[in-house]
């Protein structure tokens, strides 16, 4: 069956040139399934997120990069970093989330073994994508977590350290006053540490990071929490969704990947944006020059 012909009939997002906050509307989990891929690049099409983070160890993205190309230069597309999934278990270097933490709370990972977790990792971003990642992010944020943390910033340095336009990292830091406890504990696995030793590096980093909840609820509340989030959010954070065409019988978060997608590509969505005077902007663009936007291709 012809999925494409069972996506809603959404406009492109306008927003009227008055005063307009740019937000990064950063879409997770590219390639995790095929209903995740579908979702993330039709949203992108409409102009509703304007960055997608990829599952490099899956192996949808050797195929599902298709959908990312014609996009190219629209969007910023970045690494997800994957130390807790299926994939990663299945590398052999993965954990669940849980003894993740605790393994980053009591000493940290190994920087050396990290390190060849996060090059490999690149490595199969750059084999499909053929440039270097706009961002680097992580999956259930362990690219804050000690050990990796280190392992990254030096990678990317040693890797992307010529460039003028070099990578920009996620930090998953909560807005001020925010009272909700699961962005708290994110925040606290290396929130600070991260954004430190990415300065000290001259990386560029965002510095808050909206979208965080429990994936609980229905489209109704999730719309009532994205509208909450883009009052509050000043120009040039990260606002984080993790949408996905349909509900997957496997994902533990595929009912409310569903619902917001379903909600995204609506037109309360557009509205809300709107409303706020928000609208979706490349990191590239908020967070680095706009004159030296783009990273050129790998050499061959």
């Amino acid at each position: 069956m012809n999925r494409e012909r069972q996506l809603p009939a959404a406009q492109p997002l306008t927003v009227e040139p008055r005063s307009v906050k740019r937000i990064i509307v950063c879409a997770d989990d590219f390639a995790v399934h095929e209903s995740a891929s579908l979702g993330i690049s039709r949203l992108a099409q409409l102009g509703r997120i304007s960055a997608a983070s990829v599952m490099v160890l899956s192996p949808r993205w050797g195929r599902d990069v298709a959908l990312l190309l014609p996009l190219r230069g629209q969007i910023d597309v970045g690494l997800h970093l994957d130390w807790t999934s299926d994939f990663a278990r299945q590398a052999g270097h993965g954990q669940t989330l849980y003894p993740a933490m605790l393994h980053a709370l009591l000493g940290g990972f190994d920087p050396v073994r990290a390190s060849s977790v996060v090059a490999k990792q690149l490595d199969l971003f750059e084999a499909h994508w053929q440039a270097p990642p706009d961002y680097i992010d992580g999956h259930q944020h362990v690219h804050q977590f000690a050990g990796i943390r280190q392992a990254l910033v030096s990678e990317l340095t040693r890797r992307y350290g010529h460039l003028a336009v070099k990578p920009y990292l996620r930090v998953s830091r909560y807005a001020s006053g925010s009272a909700d406890l699961k962005a708290r504990v994110i925040a606290a696995m290396g929130a600070n540490a991260l954004e430190s030793i990415a300065d000290n590096a001259g990386l560029t980093s965002s510095k808050v990071l909206f979208g965080i909840y429990d994936f609980a609820g229905d489209t109704a509340r999730y719309a009532r929490l994205m509208s909450h989030w883009l009052a509050r959010a000043p120009a040039g954070v990260i606002l984080m969704c993790h949408p996905a065409r349909a509900s997957e019988p496997a994902d533990t978060i595929g009912k409310a990947r569903a619902q917001e997608f379903t909600y995204l590509s609506g037109t309360q969505f557009a509205q809300a944006l709107q409303q706020a005077g928000a609208v979706p902007a490349r990191g590239l663009d908020v967070l680095l020059s706009a004159s030296a936007s783009e990273h050129p291709p790998l050499a061959a």
